[in-house]
């Protein structure tokens, strides 16, 4: 991608890989995270992966991502917590969910589709200030 990435969207990127994806099963295309293994411990593995999951919804917002788009995206944290908290069926899930993954694509497409659109905006606006001198 020849964009350049805001930092904090680019760390919500390396978090949600680490978090979501980080590690290949040998023999298989499956792919988790710190989430997925975090998530075995009962009770509480859950319960802690919410707190990088939170900082990409900050970020989301930080950015002035749309409320509605944040919503999705907290409606993906919580089903990622709430079928993560049932044993063995949870952590099977969240193997394929990857809430993480998704919040960080929304942001990133918010981000791109804020950049195509600011562009031209920007263009508008110095043809208006040089018409007005």
């Amino acid at each position: 991608m020849d964009q350049v990435t805001h930092p904090d969207i680019a760390r919500a990127e390396r978090i949600a890989h680490v978090m979501d994806r980080a590690v290949r099963l040998p023999g298989t295309g499956i792919r988790l995270g710190l989430d997925s293994i975090l998530g075995l411990v009962p009770g509480v593995g859950d319960t802690l992966t919410l707190a990088p999951s939170l900082f990409i919804l900050a970020v989301a917002h930080r950015h002035g991502v749309p409320k509605h788009r944040i919503a999705a995206m907290a409606g993906n944290l919580g089903i990622d917590w709430l079928i993560g908290l049932v044993p063995l069926l949870g952590d099977i899930f969240d193997i394929g969910w990857k809430a993480n993954s998704r919040n960080a694509r929304i942001l990133r497409e918010h981000s791109q589709l804020a950049k195509t659109t600011e562009a031209p905006m920007m263009h508008e606006k110095s043809r208006a200030q040089r018409d007005a001198a």
